[in-house]
């Protein structure tokens, strides 16, 4: 896989997303030079806007802790669990097809390292909203937008503990709403949900506690107002194909 292929599937945050585990060191990132989208493969990403893009409704200090404290010890962490080991030469979708097998730390650190960059990347101001082709799935599968609006922020404020709510493409094409605990996601085999990622929402307490403390619905719904939809259009376009 050249880079050019390399960034867009990162972009994408799709099943193809085929980047080696050992790609990655332990550099400080220059957040005014590299995004989340064209990082040099041996850093950890970027984030793709500054840390108080998404005010209000995802404060600068949140953004701050999350990623540059949260979101890099799960890499640091990672990296550390399969080092010399075989996952150290295999990719991030390979080890999430077998990480029963894996042990805890890989799929703690594992999931929280790539559950992250796939909802960084899905945030932002500016974008219209879904695609014409994305909108009429939405609509045939759940019955209007709004419709799901409401059972994926439900996913979301009802999951128990800490974890993710996603809108997700099954293996058999179809769109599902769905949550999974801690630091699990759809493309692991242990997850109670299989398929590829379109759109996640982080809903550990260190997403949204300094802003929004114990009420995670009002964090969930502000959540609407910095989606990315630009970047959910790419991910279903790319992997309905």
């Amino acid at each position: 896989m050249d880079r050019k292929e390399f960034i867009r599937n990162l972009s994408l945050g799709t099943g193809a997303l085929l980047f080696t585990a050992r790609s990655f060191a332990d550099n400080t990132n220059n957040l005014n030079n590299i995004t989340m989208e064209t990082f040099n493969i041996h850093e950890f990403p970027a984030l793709p806007y500054a840390y108080d893009a998404l005010e209000p409704y995802i404060d600068a200090r949140t953004m701050e802790i999350h990623y540059d404290k949260h979101h890099r010890a799960y890499f640091n962490n990672f990296t550390a669990a399969i080092k010399g080991t075989s996952l150290e030469n295999s990719t991030i979708e390979a080890i999430f097809a077998e990480v029963s097998k894996a042990g805890d730390a890989v799929r703690n650190n594992g999931g929280g390292f790539y559950n992250h960059v796939i909802f960084w990347n899905n945030l932002g101001k500016g974008s219209a909203g879904p695609s014409s082709e994305l909108s009429a799935v939405i609509t045939r599968t759940f019955g209007s937008f709004d419709k799901f609006r409401e059972l994926f922020s439900t996913s979301a404020k009802t999951r128990f503990g800490s974890g993710w709510a996603w809108l997700y493409l099954t293996p058999e094409k179809t769109l599902a709403i769905g949550s999974t605990p801690n630091q699990d996601n759809p493309l692991m085999d242990i997850s109670p949900i299989k398929g590829k990622s379109l759109l996640t929402i982080d809903v550990w307490e260190h997403a949204y506690y300094l802003k929004y403390q114990n009420r995670r619905p009002e964090y969930v719904d502000a959540f609407w107002n910095v989606v990315n939809w630009d970047v959910v259009n790419r991910r279903y376009s790319e992997a309905i194909k």
